[in-house]
């Protein structure tokens, strides 16, 4: 019952902060910041609770111990009376024979008592006993899931921070598929564009003007070929007359 009572007190006071924090969550750092706190707070209850059980024990052990003692003890004066009676009887004293007797039973019956109070102490000590190296262990388990809470703490912050990191990244990208200035730039690669077309075709046409010009040439010289040839024959022609 201690340790249902202790770690269950403990437990539900952990998930109801953990579960408040969840809600109200805004920030990923100071939440498990936080939570590692109050779990180490609960850790911290779950220690002087301990701490107060097995204070408890020790308590039990003592009064054991003590009742222990005490019936070894006035089993010691038990005996002594006793003896001390038979002494006194054989001397033929018996009425202080009567009187140690007397104290002899009187002891008995304090040592009767210490045993029955030791006794009776036995199997709640050893309920006790069990019950706080229950609770060592659960502590010890506490512990240790702290320090799976803190390592968990850590990749959470470091997983949030890449992911804040890639949604800013995200957004800038947006904001450029938005006001994207490669479009201007396309515009101006299109102008120029044009603009390279236009040249390469009066180029086409101040060429094709060039060569009809030496074909006029060609052409030219072809007649005046002809005029020579005409001029040649008229004057061979004259030559054979005169002859």
């Amino acid at each position: 019952m201690t340790k249902q009572s202790i770690f269950g007190r403990i437990a539900q006071l952990a998930k109801a902060n953990i579960n408040s924090l969840i809600d109200s969550a805004e920030d990923p750092k100071l939440m498990l910041d936080q939570m590692v706190r109050d779990y180490s707070n609960s850790i911290s209850d779950a220690e002087g609770a301990i701490a107060e059980t097995i204070g408890n024990l020790r308590l039990l052990e003592d009064d054991h111990r003590e009742d222990v003692e005490a019936t070894a003890e006035w089993g010691g004066k038990a005996l002594a009376a006793s003896r001390k009676a038979d002494e006194l009887r054989a001397a033929g004293n018996a009425v202080d024979a009567d009187k140690f007797d007397n104290l002899a039973k009187v002891a008995l019956g304090r040592q009767l008592q210490s045993e029955k109070e030791a006794k009776a102490a036995e199997p709640q000590i050893a309920s006790q006993t069990t019950v706080v190296e229950q609770l060592k262990t659960g502590l010890n388990a506490m512990k240790e899931k702290l320090g799976q809470l803190s390592a968990k703490r850590d990749e959470l912050i470091a997983r949030s921070k890449t992911a804040a990191a890639q949604t800013k990244v995200m957004d800038a990208v947006k904001s450029i598929d938005i006001m994207d200035p490669t479009s201007e730039v396309s515009r101006f690669e299109d102008k120029i564009r044009r603009e390279e077309a236009k040249v390469r075709g009066a180029n086409e046409l101040a060429a094709s003007s060039l060569d009809a010009q030496f074909e006029s040439l060609e052409d030219l010289g072809e007649l005046t070929e002809v005029d020579a040839r005409l001029a040649a024959l008229k004057s061979s022609g004259a030559s054979e007359i005169e002859k």
